[in-house]
């Protein structure tokens, strides 16, 4: 990945994640260690649950969003009580610090653990813990977003989230917003208008993966249809040129997952991505790791892997950070914060070049690439 002087600028970028699954941070070694803790029997069938290393080798083999999803909620069946959910969320946590991620806006999935017979409380009690603790012991703000699962049933959808003890977090604050998630081309937003409805008149922010296998038409229906302030993945947006326009006067923030699209195959390679079309059209974007315990990334992952693919200059990476903490859902007083922040970051670094393992640079002042045609 990057090396020299363009690591220790990305590293020291305050970052916002806004696109992370908790359920998805759900590391193999913390995956065996729980199933042995609750005596949870791993499929046996399988080789790649033989041992940590052989089910990490798995994920690197991924063919297909459903391919990925198969051991996503297979995983899932380790998490049994609220002590399982707080040392997922913080494990998570703690690799988010290291990479300096600050405010972080994190997915969680209610339908995946009250199928499975474990009650609401538990996973809000486990995952409120851990965020106490990111805040106290790790200084990370954090919003927690309540995600439907869309390969669901939409009345399934809509029984969860009137759930007494969600509707309890709604109206308390604990939870900022609602999602949609799972697989996307075959179920399209028009499913869920009356989800995202209700949610609306509850005053809930509101967003939906859309754009990522689906084409930009699901972006255009998520913000019509569904009231969606923000779209999670949208990398086929330049599909349609008029509703790219549109997210540029909105200023609606797309929240990218580099590394994810690429092991999904989205795309081939990162540089296929329309990162730098974004910057040149005034797209808002955040960039996120998605699944990093299943994709092999974490947040600075996905940074590096930009950076090689695309050269970016200081200054486009201050348009891409200054995006995610304008476009996050804390309070503006902790915007201003991250904002003074950057700052800081960027007149320390102002003048520098940062230069590419691959040699290429790009200064403070150049916001344009070098041509830099990535892997």
């Amino acid at each position: 990945m990057c090396k020299s002087s363009v690591h220790a600028f990305l590293q020291a970028l305050p970052k916002c994640e806004q696109h992370i699954h908790l359920e998805g941070a759900l590391h193999p070694k913390v995956l065996f260690s729980l199933a042995q803790r609750n005596n949870i029997a791993l499929p046996k069938d399988d080789p790649a649950f033989g041992s940590p290393e052989a089910l990490l080798a798995r994920y690197q083999r991924f063919t297909s969003l459903d391919d990925f999803l198969h051991y996503y909620y297979l995983g899932m069946s380790v998490l049994i009580n609220a002590a399982d959910f707080e040392s997922l969320a913080f494990d998570y946590f703690e690799h988010a610090q290291r990479d300096g991620v600050q405010h972080a806006e994190v997915f969680f999935d209610p339908q995946a653990h009250t199928s499975r017979g474990i009650d609401l409380s538990v996973v809000l009690q486990g995952f409120n813990a851990a965020r106490d603790r990111a805040h106290r012991e790790l200084g990370i703000s954090t919003e927690l977003i309540a995600c439907f699962l869309r390969h669901l049933p939409p009345a399934d959808c809509l029984a969860s989230f009137e759930h007494d003890q969600l509707q309890a977090s709604f109206m308390g604050g604990q939870i900022a917003g609602i999602g949609l998630d799972s697989s996307e081309k075959d179920f399209p937003p028009s499913l869920f208008e009356e989800l995202f409805h209700r949610a609306g008149k509850l005053g809930l922010k509101r967003t939906a993966h859309a754009g990522e296998e689906a084409p930009a038409d699901f972006i255009r229906d998520s913000l019509d249809l569904l009231g969606t302030t923000r779209i999670d993945h949208g990398r086929r947006l330049p599909e349609d040129p008029a509703l790219m326009q549109r997210i540029v006067e909105q200023k609606t923030l797309l929240t990218l997952c580099p590394i994810s699209n690429v092991v999904l195959r989205g795309v081939e390679h990162v540089s296929q991505l329309p990162i730098r079309q974004f910057i040149d059209a005034g797209v808002r974007f955040s960039i996120n790791s998605d699944d990093p315990a299943y994709f092999g990334g974490y947040i600075l992952d996905n940074y590096c892997a930009v950076q090689e693919a695309f050269g970016l200059s200081t200054k486009d990476w201050d348009w891409i950070c200054r995006g995610a903490i304008e476009g996050s859902w804390c309070r503006q007083e902790r915007k201003d914060e991250l904002l003074r922040a950057l700052d800081a970051v960027m007149a320390e670094w102002e003048g520098k070049s940062l230069v590419t393992s691959n040699g290429f640079t790009n200064g403070v002042t150049n916001g344009v690439t070098n041509g830099v045609n990535g892997h």
